[in-house]
């Protein structure tokens, strides 16, 4: 018996460390598109946001297919298609760095991002639900998420530091030549996870269940229906902030203005890093609904201290002067840093077998990093970059009525065994 629960505990723990290793991947490949999206407004003014934008259509197609994916065959084969589809991503993108392709590059790049928006998309929907399984729901099950979402941000904060560095100053010469060193470094983690992964044991909670009857659906739940919102509006508020932080920078236009944007946005993923393993470690003790009151309630404080400060206030920052309202927009960070968790943590509690369905229209939702800051984008070439956090704002109160009061399950009725 105890080399049996020794065997489960060890079994687990590798689970555990395999998520949290997809979870650092997701953040990885996610985070190219801005800086990326840097070189290509230079060539292509309406390209800023774009590569962000068809990495996160792929969700609207991949998300739904890719919960189904989980029942029919399993955790670890949606996996390792995950991987193959992002290495294919990764080599796409690196084919729009040959000048051969001409104004025909631009295509190209786009359609390797989106490719990689499968990707992540299948990696999202079998990371989340795992972890919260793996935990038991409810607070534990988001103290793992939250375990993970540190790994995430490690990779976030690390991404748009290196593309800062290895192309300084964004010229009208600036190309995806500059940064193919980070592409054969985003092919060689894929290749080498696919391998560790193809060896590792993952559960299988879904083909495990006696039961695959379903009288109802993942929509029958109104805080589920009001988290799929949630999540809509959470990712185009991750996204948009450092985003439109790091244009805002780089549009000042002093010497070494990307390394400085890319150095503030960094600090936006680190302080995400640093929240959410203070999550991790708290949400024992705290309930997660109380960690999302107080993360929304902040975050909307912060950017109307950033909106409202003058221009003049400035601060410097690696040697050059920046706006104090910056520093504002990257502490953002603190607050986005659990939002991600706590607000899958709440809509799936109480789902039982509807959990894959919820996670793949979760992921589907999650679109919303695509669309939101391409609107966001949009009113800053009207109104200017600060004038468009009004949106976020706004999608942050909606966020806060969330977890006020749209997360509690009032389907409590519903046979979910």
């Amino acid at each position: 018996m105890t080399d049996t629960t020794t065997t489960n505990k060890n079994g687990r723990l590798v689970a555990i460390i395999t998520m949290c290793f997809i979870f650092a991947m997701i953040s990885f490949v996610t985070n190219m598109a801005a800086p990326f999206g840097n070189i290509w407004k230079g060539q292509y003014s309406w390209a800023a946001m774009m590569g962000n934008m068809m990495n996160f259509a792929a969700y609207l197609f991949m998300g739904i297919p890719a919960g189904k994916m989980l029942v029919k065959v399993g955790y670890k084969k949606t996996t390792l298609i995950a991987l193959a589809t992002g290495f294919v991503g990764i080599c796409i993108q690196y084919l729009s760095s040959f000048g051969f392709l001409g104004g025909s590059a631009i295509y190209v790049y786009l359609l390797g991002a989106f490719v990689c928006g499968f990707c992540v998309c299948m990696l999202n929907t079998v990371v989340n639900p795992m972890l919260n399984i793996l935990g038991g729901g409810g607070n534990r099950g988001n103290q793992l998420i939250q375990t993970g979402g540190t790994l995430n941000s490690l990779t976030g904060t690390l991404t748009p530091l290196l593309v800062g560095v290895l192309i300084g100053t964004v010229t009208d010469n600036t190309a995806m030549s500059d940064v193919v060193p980070l592409l054969f470094i985003a092919m060689a983690v894929f290749a080498l996870a696919f391998v560790i992964i193809s060896f590792v044991k993952i559960p299988e909670p879904a083909q495990e269940r006696k039961t695959t009857t379903y009288e109802h659906s993942a929509w029958s739940f109104r805080h589920t229906v009001l988290g799929v919102i949630a999540i809509f509006f959470y990712v185009g508020i991750e996204i948009g902030i450092p985003a439109q932080l790091n244009f805002y920078i780089s549009d000042l236009g002093f010497e070494g203005s990307a390394a400085v944007a890319g150095f503030l946005a960094a600090s936006y993923w680190f302080l995400m890093m640093i929240g959410r393993f203070l999550s991790s470690t708290l949400s024992g003790k705290i309930s997660t609904r109380t960690q999302m009151i107080s993360v929304s309630s902040l975050a909307i404080l912060l950017l109307l201290i950033a909106i409202f400060l003058p221009e003049s206030v400035s601060m410097t920052v690696k040697g050059s002067a920046v706006p104090m309202k910056c520093i504002f927009l990257a502490a953002c960070g603190i607050c986005t840093s659990i939002m991600w968790g706590a607000i899958f943590n709440l809509a799936v509690e109480g789902l039982g077998k509807y959990t894959e369905q919820a996670s793949g229209i979760f992921m589907m939702m999650v679109v919303g990093g695509g669309i939101m800051p391409l609107i966001q984008q949009a009113i800053a070439q009207r109104a200017g970059a600060i004038p468009s956090y009004w949106l976020v704002v706004a999608m942050l109160a909606y966020l806060l009525y969330y977890a006020l009061w749209g997360s509690k399950n009032v389907n409590k009725d519903i046979k979910i065994d």
